[in-house]
């Protein structure tokens, strides 16, 4: 007798610490933003490491989590240069997409990144606020590969 065995997915939690001047989070929960970006010099965390079935917890730096989101599906693309860059923020700057104001803007800023990791996401909530521990992370990183979100999660009162 044949037994298939059963296949578990393993989906990951991540963390997204954004720049709250930048106003992202409400785009997200209202559906301007659905699409998380993340560039890079070098290949580092989401690169190789978000999978659709993912979650992604939000927060502004130096403030809580305040939202979560599914991962829907994930774009990656090395050795970006400029005309690559150009054709990535037209695509996917808009709004509804990564929602960016100015492509120019945008563009200047991207530009010298090698690596960019596209994360569509999908049903965006509000989530109760809490803290988490980036211990172990490097104290510039703005991507966390978690795990199960508990391993970072700090208790109330911490």
């Amino acid at each position: 007798m044949n037994v298939a065995k059963k296949i578990q997915l393993e989906f990951m939690d991540h963390v997204a610490i954004m720049r709250k001047n930048w106003g992202l989070i409400p785009k997200i929960l209202d559906g301007r933003k659905k699409i998380e970006s993340r560039w890079g010099k070098n290949k580092v965390a989401p690169w190789g490491r978000v999978k659709a079935g993912d979650n992604v917890y939000f927060k502004n730096s130096g403030e809580p989590i305040t939202a979560v989101a599914k991962v829907s599906k994930v774009l990656e693309f090395e050795n970006l240069k400029p005309r690559l860059i150009r054709k990535l923020l037209k695509k996917y700057g808009g709004e509804g997409g990564l929602a960016i104001r100015s492509l120019t803007k945008s563009f200047s800023w991207a530009r010298g990144k090698r690596y960019c990791t596209l994360i569509f996401i999908k049903h965006p909530k509000t989530h109760e606020p809490f803290n988490i521990d980036k211990k172990g992370f490097g104290i510039g990183t703005a991507w966390l590969c978690v795990g199960k979100i508990d391993r970072v999660k700090l208790k109330i009162g911490n």
